[in-house]
């Protein structure tokens, strides 16, 4: 989608959308797929051939006298097809300029006709060509959008102001360029299946945003960093970039169709008005890694963005005639290269070192030498792996006082040697070891004008000669002229109309270019496009993730299938009795939460009904079905039997019958009559004068109103005739004198009325389905002692759900009923209590400490209940944290009514103010890891927790020293320094072990290096070996010199390894994922020369043998090891 940019300083104009001239557009979106596994790039590459294109130039004289609203070119023919330009010469009901292209002979097309073009729009500027204002997008025509164009084009007051150049003696200059492309079908166009990839929706301009996104997350590096950023299942990513980041970069790597980014612009705290402000891609680069550079801090890919992005040069000033030099060493992301007066990349980087002379008024201060003649430069101590180039298209334009943007052909070469003669880029303190050439990786485009435009990118992922382009939610496989040639920029010359004549070429600007450019360095290129797979991101990432998959696919095939089935809603007696005084106090049942069945149209309802005999266990025979209908009181009540001949026809044509209004679902109620033996029997065969009706009872007592049964009375019989049937019911003496009410409706307000019960049921005009109420008769002086003393009374609390409160904030609020269970116990409700929603946290735990019998409240800790999973959340609501009960209920867009309770050993206040984390201790000499909670306050740091640790752990000596360090997926990822503080340390997803420093550790020689030591079996998947690393991980030292057989005698030793076993491990030298195996007689040293890449982790002396440990039921756990020890837990 293009859209405009809002223009510098003075010239704003409002945001644009593309749409026909109409003004009328769907925004219809795909629905979003995640699939389960990485697809494989393996589509082949096909040819491209050039399509046809032409210039059209329309000269419009006597402009400002146009009279009327549309206005429209002379035909031009393009790739067989007849187009005109249509304008709005005082704008298409706004105060700007309309232009749209348009399919000349539309009306006269067959039906079905399509067309597909890319064109740019222009208004010449005739004093400055370079100012003329061009726009370019693509369409699709057909007979619903046979035009397209921009609406707002440009500001009317612009264009008719003679000093602007746009109107030159009344006379315009429109142009189109047209570029006829074979017909894509959007609809159908498989970006995943042509191409393996996928695109990013656009959410109104941030097409800038897409084409960034994709060229880091093709950074498989950069995406692997961000996948082990902390995150957990807690966070919404909304809420949290990281989490946002990791999701958008997951759904990208598995999904089948474009991803949207909406929740990372959430996350960004963006809101819809920034989606639609196009902003400029070298500064959201920089505030984007800027932001996960922080982010990053205190986890285990702290520095990675540095790694990656961070280049230094040296700014020098070297005086001429005395020894005098100043320099300073900075550091830089991104490079801003010149292309004006740059005809490539060489010759900008040839003026970034430029040598300035400074001299005659122009003089440098050097200190003690005054004023000198000097020259002042930069060179560069160290380029970044991976090296951004952000290409200076716009600049300011003094002399117009406005931005103008640079279109002037520049070149960029596939391979960039930046240590070409003989290195002259390089400050004499640059690393000449490092061979500085580059391998281009991905061309970031604008298309359009300083106004506004569109960006795409040109990626090549894995560096092989197949380009694609990524253009929001479209991947397309490119050449590579489009890659190179066509984005340079310059001027393009049209082929000759009519060779014969000697006309002048025609040349026109090319205003789609690079902008940004990203190279990787060739030396780098193994660690930098690394292999990523699902173990790279959290557990509850990739749950999460799926459930979304899993819930989009099943709602896609249900929505598909839709026409096909009926749902069928079952309520039984049971349900009844389940949610009356419970979930439902007026009718009879919350159909949505009966047993529902999703059944075919076509299926025979006698078929259905055996369906229910194996769910209900009751059969067909003695089951009795009721439909339901809506009263005019706006009340839903059983309404008649289905007849024999209805029970033979499909659930389609009875759902049709039941329903009126156009509705999926067919609701009934199950009629079962049970016998003496409780046992279901025969229904009873109605006749006219039956009635059925439906019984509740009310206790004032306890305020408690429940469904106790239904009958079949003789619509000619009385009340007082079944009186003893009722307190049956109730569990009265049989004599027990009774009050009868029919609850007749409750909106807008209650109606619920006596029964004189010496009158017939059909003087008082009851019918089937409807409801009676009854309970004790009560004297007149004791019904003063209930607040609801009578059934209508009551009724009337509950359909009013309003308590006059003493606290002064809420007089009359909502009441909920909230279901409070022990965290220790979280399938049980244990109590619960009547509250406002608008409660604060205080009012709660303080109702629940007075139910708990709890003096101070401080010590409750609340829990909210996760409504996907039936869980209690992982993070408890922190003291004060909400404002209202209605918060702590809210999980997502669902509302719970279940609470978790703690009861704490000291407020909670002061425990937040605590940091606890689980240590587990593995013993120097001893078989066992002993897990220690540590609570310490947050501001202590990793040297208090192993000081509170050498109190509670058993040393191998009294002067032994304890070190901590984090582990995750069997491999030690950190040391934690002494003094680093322990609030940002995460021990919910890594592993936090102590353990003693041993002894030759602590002597290390200058040429002694600790090594990491892990345990790993090979894997073949997807025809590609995997590294699966297993067992615990550990440090060994080994010596200059030393031989992997002098090594093995030590590692067998440490680990205890029997001969026969030991005899068949491997030893391998990793790097990255990649095994370089090592021979008895290898130097082991020397291969751990090698600057560590991504952290040490990822060097490591490599144990291969089988995983022999015992598997757990939980064998996924990152923590199981080889050589378990046994686990012991002290709290």
């Amino acid at each position: 989608m293009t859209v405009m940019t809002p223009a510098p300083i003075d010239q704003q104009e409002d945001e644009e959308m593309l749409v026909p001239d109409s003004d009328l557009t769907d925004n219809h979106q795909p629905m979003e797929v995640v699939a389960q596994s990485e697809t494989a790039n393996t589509v082949e590459n096909q040819p491209i051939e050039d399509p046809p294109s032409s210039r059209f130039s329309w000269r419009i004289e006597n402009f400002s006298r146009l009279n009327t609203k549309k206005h429209y070119s002379e035909v031009f023919v393009v790739g067989g097809y007849k187009w005109r330009i249509l304008i709005f010469p005082k704008g298409n009901n706004v105060d700007h300029l309309s232009m749209y292209l348009d399919v000349a002979d539309s009306a006269s097309l067959p039906y079905g006709w399509s067309r597909y073009a890319q064109f740019s729009l222009a208004v010449l500027n005739q004093i400055h060509n370079k100012y003329s204002i061009r726009k370019d997008t693509q369409h699709q025509f057909n007979a619903r959008e046979s035009d397209w164009g921009f609406t707002s084009f440009m500001p009317l007051g612009e264009l008719y102001d003679p000093c602007r150049g746009y109107l030159l003696n009344d006379t315009l200059i429109v142009e189109a360029e047209v570029v006829v492309r074979r017909i894509v079908d959007y609809w159908t166009y498989d970006s995943k299946k042509e191409t393996g990839y996928v695109g990013l929706k656009n959410q109104g301009a941030t097409c800038y945003m897409n084409s960034l996104l994709q060229t880091l997350y093709h950074i498989p590096y950069f995406r692997k960093a961000v996948y082990h950023m902390p995150t957990t299942e807690n966070d919404m990513p909304s809420g949290s970039i990281p989490l946002a980041l990791q999701s958008l970069f997951y759904k990208l790597q598995y999904s089948d169709s474009s991803v949207a980014t909406k929740e990372l612009t959430k996350s960004f705290g963006w809101d819809t008005y920034d989606s639609f402000m196009q902003h400029d891609v070298q500064e959201l680069n920089r505030v984007l890694c800027e932001k996960l550079e922080d982010k990053m801090k205190g986890t285990v890919v702290e520095g990675t963005i540095q790694q990656l992005f961070e280049g230094h040069h040296m700014n020098y000033i070297e005086c001429i005639n005395v020894d005098y030099k100043s320099t300073r060493k900075e550091s830089f992301y991104d490079l801003q290269l010149d292309v004006k007066g740059c005809h490539d990349v060489y010759a900008s980087f040839d003026k970034y070192v430029e040598v300035e002379r400074l001299e005659g008024d122009n003089k440098y201060h050097a200190e003690q030498y005054e004023l000198q003649d000097a020259k002042k430069g930069v060179l560069f101590i160290d380029f970044p792996p991976v090296l951004q180039l952000q290409l200076k298209r716009f600049e300011y334009d003094f002399m117009r006082d406005t931005m103008v943007k640079i279109n002037d052909r520049y070149e960029f070469p596939l391979q960039l040697d930046l240590d070409r003669d003989d290195g002259k880029y390089l400050s004499p303190e640059a690393d000449r070891s490092v061979r500085n050439l580059y391998t281009l990786h991905s061309v970031l485009v604008h298309s359009g004008g300083v106004h506004g435009g569109h960006y795409y990118a040109f990626i090549r992922p894995t560096l092989s000669d197949q380009w694609y382009k990524f253009d929001d939610e479209r991947v397309t496989k490119e050449d590579m002229k489009r890659v190179l040639e066509e984005q340079y920029g310059g001027e393009e010359e049209l082929p000759q109309m009519n060779p014969g004549f000697n006309n002048t070429p025609f040349k026109f600007t090319k205003y789609s270019n690079a902008y940004m450019l990203v190279y990787i360095r060739e030396s780098d290129k193994d660690k930098i496009i690394c292999n990523v797979d699902e173990k790279d991101i959290a557990e509850h990432l990739r749950e999460r993730l799926k459930k979304e998959q899993e819930e989009k696919e099943h709602k896609k095939k249900e929505k598909a299938e839709a026409h096909l089935y009926t749902i069928i809603k079952v309520a039984r007696d049971d349900d009844l009795a389940d949610q009356i005084g419970k979930d439902i106090y007026f009718d009879l049942v919350d159909h949505d939460k009966v047993r529902s069945f999703r059944v075919q149209k076509q299926m025979a309802f006698s078929v259905f009904k055996e369906e229910v005999a194996r769910e209900f266990g009751i059969p067909v025979q003695f089951q009795h079905f009721w439909l339901w209908a809506k009263r005019q009181n706006h009340t839903y009540r059983p309404n008649r039997p289905l007849t024999p001949l209805e029970e033979t026809q499909s659930v389609g044509t009875l759902r049709e019958v039941s329903n009126k209004v156009h509705n999926a679902e067919l609701k009934l109620f199950l009629e079962v009559e049970l016998g003496l033996d409780l046992r279901p029997i025969a229904p009873p065969d109605k006749t006219k004068e039956d009635i059925l009706l439906f019984f509740k009872h009310y206790d004032p007592e306890k305020e408690e109103l429940r469904f106790v049964g239904r009958l079949f009375v003789k619509s000619g019989g009385k009340p007082i005739e079944i009186l003893s049937k009722l307190n049956k019911m109730a569990g009265y003496a049989p004599d027990e004198g009774i009050d009868l009410y029919e609850e007749i409706k409750f909106e807008p307000s209650v109606m619920c009325e006596p029964i004189d019960k010496k009158i017939t049921f059909r003087a008082s005009q009851l019918e089937d389905g409807d409801i009676l109420c009854f309970q004790k008769s009560l004297p007149v002086a004791s019904s003063e002692q209930f607040r609801y003393p009578d059934v209508p009374s009551f009724l009337e609390y509950v359909h009013n759900r309003q308590v006059h409160s003493l606290h002064p904030l809420y007089p009359t609020v909502f009441l909920s009923v909230v279901h409070f269970r022990s965290l220790e116990k979280p399938k049980e409700d244990d109590f619960c209590l009547e509250m406002s929603r608008l409660y604060t946290y205080d009012d709660v735990v303080e109702r629940v400490a007075q139910q708990l019998g709890l003096d101070d409240p401080s010590k409750i800790r609340l829990t909210s209940h996760n409504c996907y999973s039936q869980q209690p959340k992982p993070q408890p609501i922190k003291y004060r944290g909400v404002d209202h009960l209605s918060d702590m209920l809210v999980h997502y867009n669902q509302t719970s009514d279940i609470l978790y309770y703690e009861v704490l050993d000291i407020p909670l206040p002061e425990l937040q103010g605590l940091k606890t984390l689980k240590v587990a201790f593995h013993h120097a000499t001893k078989d066992e890891v002993i897990i220690h909670t540590i609570r310490l306050p947050k501001q202590s740091t990793v040297g208090d927790v192993i000081n509170d640790l050498k109190t509670k752990v058993e040393l191998s000596h009294p002067d032994a020293e304890l070190r901590l360090l984090e582990v995750f997926y069997h491999k030690i990822y950190k040391i934690f320094p002494p003094n680093e503080k322990i609030e940002n340390i995460n021990d919910q997803y890594w592993t936090l072990r102590a353990e003693e420093i041993p002894e030759e550790e602590k002597n290390l020689g200058p040429n002694d290096r600790l090594i990491h030591v892990y345990h790993f079996t090979k894997e073949t998947a997807q025809n590609q070996m995997q590294i699966l690393n297993f067992g615990e991980p550990f440090f060994l030292v080994i010596h200059e010199g030393e031989t992997l057989a002098e090594i093995k005698v030590r590692i067998q030793k440490k680990l205890q390894v029997p001969d026969e076993e030991f005899a068949k491990w491997k030893f391998a030298f990793l790097s990255l994922g990649r095994p370089e195996y090592l021979q008895d007689s290898d130097i082991v040293s020397s291969r751990f020369q090698r600057r560590d890449v991504y952290g040490a982790w990822e060097q490591y002396l490599g144990l291969e043998h089988s995983d022999n440990a015992p598997k757990r039921a939980y064998a996924t756990s990152q923590n199981r090891h080889t050589f378990e020890k046994p686990v012991k837990i002290y709290n």
